[in-house]
């Protein structure tokens, strides 16, 4: 308990010092992350691969190039996104000063998840650091080998006192969240999830979390089957199934479910050859733990592929469940594995209703050749975040908001998402001492005529292309004198 409270005292004694405030402050710890990142690549992928199984080309791919990118993009943005943003005025404000001055929240928790324990931590770091906040790093102890990589390399790049790291499992995390943070980021499950939104309500904080989510893959009848299975192969199986925004599970036609299955069946192959559990590529299930967990959703399914595991390795072998039943015990959680339950459904009105008859989705996924379908699909439901014709792939454009909604989660980062997440949108409003007939509207006594005036100035809405800012200003002027003639300031 001590220890925790003085690991956020001493990020909030920094913060409040005001050193992590000026933009050059800012950039030089994010060209240090830059500089850790690429000086220590050997050592963060070996990190991974201990965890995970994960190849050095996977690891570099899925965890470190969108660190990089994203730094490099907050690096090149900063000065843009923390410029105060000037606001539309009215007539009343016309010779005022006003904007949206974006400032930091103070200090942040970030907690990471174990699944992609590199980039989870690190890239709303990035953003919080852009924001100018003081960041308390929390990854995960389920993969304690990046976990205590990150704890050893942070301190040796990042300001010590602003940017400290805390290891351990959730009795330090428990003590943790008794702090008082400015916000809370956490990547995990729904149940850690109310957990940490609990602890956050109790100061008020406000929260972002991504907790994932059985994410749906529609595949309509008027689809190029082989390259959409093709790319749910890739999105499904990708990490071992241990993705937040894998398609959980397919809905399609009857009619086209074997050959979706021999499609993915030939995909596989051509994906990690004719024994899988030897392929470079293909990850493991992080622990025993979950191994269990998921070699029980496969009783009493009709597996169409796969289900070959091995304990002693944490290996779950590629695996598709056909003719599942919706009431299933596959069908009740998340399953993140590598497990891929086919539904059949006989239209795509049976689809949507399937899809919102449940939590709403991390992410929703949408393959046809028919794009008034794709938005159709998109407009009666619900996620996260939805991609047409592939999988996984809005995570990686960083213009778009990466977060869930409902159950799934809520709030959301990437790019600039992420300064705004760890930002305070403060209205400004700086007005002179003069113009004080302007001001006789709202001071008392009240009367008809003011509520008239009033309603000219804030209810009749100009179009600056057509009248123009001087015809405006024009317009406050002359206001101003008449407020002055027909509402005197009385002296004395």
């Amino acid at each position: 308990m001590e220890r925790m409270q003085q690991v956020v005292g001493q990020a909030r004694a920094a913060f409040n010092s005001g050193r992590c405030r000026s933009l050059e402050f800012r950039m030089q710890q994010l060209k240090a992350l830059e500089r850790m990142v690429q000086e220590k690549e050997k050592e963060i992928l070996a990190a991974i691969k201990a965890d995970l199984h994960k190849s050095a080309s996977n690891a570099y791919s899925h965890e470190i190039l969108g660190v990089l990118g994203e730094l490099a993009l907050a690096m090149d943005k900063l000065p843009s996104w923390a410029a105060p943003q000037a606001v539309k005025k009215n007539l009343l404000t016309m010779r005022d000063e006003a904007y949206i001055c974006p400032e930091p929240l103070g200090v942040v928790l970030i907690i990471g998840a174990w699944n992609y324990p590199f980039v989870l931590v690190m890239q709303p770091l990035i953003g919080a650091i852009a924001a100018g906040n003081a960041v308390v790093v929390k990854p995960s102890e389920i993969s304690e080998n990046t976990a205590r990589l990150v704890a050893d390399l942070l301190p040796q790049y990042l300001d010590r006192e602003l940017y400290p790291v805390v290891t351990g499992g959730v009795p330090e995390t428990t003590e943790l969240l008794k702090q008082r943070f400015d916000h809370i980021l956490y990547t995990g499950n729904s149940a850690v999830g109310k957990i940490v939104m609990a602890a956050a309500a109790k100061h008020l904080t406000p929260v972002t979390l991504e907790l994932g989510g059985k994410s749906p893959c529609y595949i309509d009848k008027d689809c190029d089957l082989a390259v959409a299975c093709r790319r749910i192969t890739w999105g499904k199986y990708m990490n071992c199934g241990q993705t937040c925004i894998a398609p959980d599970y397919i809905l399609c036609d009857p009619s086209i479910q074997g050959e979706v299955v021999e499609r993915i069946k030939a995909t596989l192959q051509e994906f990690y050859g004719e024994d899988v559990k030897s392929s470079p590529d293909y990850e493991r299930i992080i622990n025993k733990r979950h191994f269990k967990r998921i070699v029980g959703l496969l009783e009493g399914q009709k597996v169409a592929h796969g289900g070959e595991a091995d304990e002693a390795s944490c290996f779950i072998a590629p695996t598709i469940l056909t003719d599942v039943s919706p009431e299933s015990k596959v069908m009740e959680e998340e399953i993140f594995g590598p497990v891929l339950p086919i539904l059949t459904v006989k239209s795509v009105d049976e689809a949507i209703e399937f899809i919102n008859r449940r939590e709403k989705p991390f992410a929703l996924y949408v393959f046809s050749n028919n794009k008034k379908l794709i938005k159709r699909v998109i407009s009666e439901t619900s996620s996260g975040g939805v991609t047409g014709n592939d999988v996984i792939m809005h995570f990686f454009l960083s213009t778009l908001p990466f977060g869930g909604v409902g159950n799934s989660g809520m709030g959301a980062y990437h790019g600039k998402h992420s300064f705004e997440t760890f930002s305070h949108r403060r209205a400004c409003l700086i007005k002179d001492l003069k113009m004080e007939g302007t001001n006789s509207l709202h001071y008392p006594p009240g009367s008809q005529k003011k509520v008239d005036w009033a309603k000219f100035f804030l209810l009749k809405w100009f179009n600056k292309g057509r009248v123009g800012l001087v015809v405006l200003a024009l317009l406050g002027i002359v206001a101003a004198v008449v407020i002055k003639v027909v509402f005197p300031r009385r002296e004395g």
